[in-house]
């Protein structure tokens, strides 16, 4: 029978644990240790594809794009608002103006045709030229109905309100045939140029419309 022995069985039996041991700490812990650092690299690559501070940097000069766009609008908005207001002043003092002058031009008609309807009020023994002339402008108003007007008078009486036509009767500024028609304006037709005007007037604007239509009349025909 042989003997075993026990030292030496230990020494065995330590050197097997050790091989084993070895051989599982192998197998067991070298594999996930390289599969546990892989995630961390990853993710290390990852983060690496976005700098810090990119998407800070980002919004701000998305910022600054939009603050220089509303400041542009805004003093867009200011610069149109100044023009209309420009334009709205000088179209009020064109209006201003014009009402201004308007309103000189119609004083100065009061006053003149007051002033012809005081000197016709005045029983005179005789007129001049100029106040029968200031007479008929006061009492016709339009500058350019007084042209034709006075085109006619210096042609048939060269504003002699006592004219009398020796052949057909026919008497006063605008000659009248017969000169009793003037009447009708007033009782004094014979010695008040402002009653002959105003018959004058009457007839013109009844049969030719104004006396500028009396006017082209006469140019045609030298008689109205």
């Amino acid at each position: 029978m042989s003997r075993i022995s026990v030292r030496g069985f230990a020494v065995a039996s330590a050197t097997a644990v050790t091989t084993v041991g070895a051989v599982v700490g192998v197998a067991a812990g070298s594999e996930p240790a390289t599969a546990a650092a892989q995630p961390a690299a990853d993710a290390t690559t990852v983060l690496a594809d976005i700098p810090a501070g990119q998407q800070v940097q980002q919004a701000s000069l998305t910022e600054q794009v939009q603050a220089q766009s509303d400041a542009a609008d805004a003093t867009a908005r200011k610069t149109a608002e100044e023009d209309a207001r420009k334009a709205a002043a000088k179209t009020a003092a064109v209006r201003k103006q014009a009402a201004d002058e308007a309103a000189a031009a119609k004083a100065k008609a009061a006053a003149a045709k007051k002033a012809a309807s005081a000197l016709a009020a005045t029983v005179k023994s005789s007129y001049t030229t100029a106040e029968v002339q200031a007479l008929a402008q006061s009492i016709i108003g339009d500058s350019s109905q007084y042209q034709c007007f006075t085109n006619i008078v210096k042609r048939e009486s060269g504003w002699n309100y006592t004219a009398t036509n020796a052949s057909s009767g026919a008497y006063g500024l605008v000659q009248a045939l017969p000169g009793s028609k003037m009447s009708s304006a007033g009782a004094d037709w014979r010695t008040n140029p402002a009653t002959q005007i105003k018959w004058g007037l009457n007839y013109m604007n009844s049969r030719y419309n104004s006396p500028c239509g009396a006017w082209s009349f006469w140019q045609a025909n030298h008689w109205y």
